[in-house]
């Protein structure tokens, strides 16, 4: 069985949490207090940071990597698409995470300069689950948490992702902490 070592608050271990339960892949949870980590978390991931997996002796962190790595230990249903060209742009819309959201996302919450916005206007998500998933952890945080108003194609986006299970829970997760 799969261990996740997650922190609910953190949007990384979102993106882990979803595809497992995408995947339906029982797993448990140790959670881990960001605040406070375990010595123990740094024999796993030597940064310290979560997400991490781990299943008998295979130890893996990294969120985009976990991602790929269960798309493929867990073939249905497939997040990448079959085609390796539009594999390869799905990997470099993942790859560029931080120029296209990430860096501003965390440049608002220091309250530091930023295009977060800007950003957000210009993500074109719903054509690749993948993708998706890697950007929604961040995009429900800059709503329910920083209390930015999503323009309406990434509000509809969000409001159709939602319908799925992973997705809602995640959405109960995020209105958890930020009440």
């Amino acid at each position: 069985m799969i261990t996740l070592y997650d922190a609910a608050r953190c949007p990384y271990c979102a993106r882990v949490r979803i595809v497992l339960a995408e995947k339906g892949v029982e797993h448990e949870v140790v959670a881990i207090d960001l605040s406070d980590r375990p010595a123990w978390l740094y024999e796993k991931n030597p940064s310290g940071k979560v997400p991490v997996i781990e299943e008998d002796s295979f130890v893996l962190p990294e969120s985009p990597v976990i991602m790929e790595y269960l798309d493929e230990r867990y073939p249905q249903p497939a997040l990448l698409p079959a085609d390796p060209a539009a594999r390869a742009l799905a990997r470099l819309q993942v790859e560029r995470f931080d120029d296209r959201l990430g860096d501003d996302y965390y440049a608002y919450r220091r309250g530091e300069p930023n295009r977060l916005e800007q950003r957000l206007a210009e993500l074109d998500l719903g054509h690749q689950a993948f993708v998706d998933i890697a950007y929604l952890p961040w995009i429900v945080r800059a709503r329910e948490m920083l209390g930015l108003e999503l323009p309406a194609h990434l509000a509809a986006w969000l409001e159709r992702a939602a319908a799925r299970p992973a997705v809602a829970v995640e959405l109960e997760t995020v209105a958890a902490l930020a009440a």
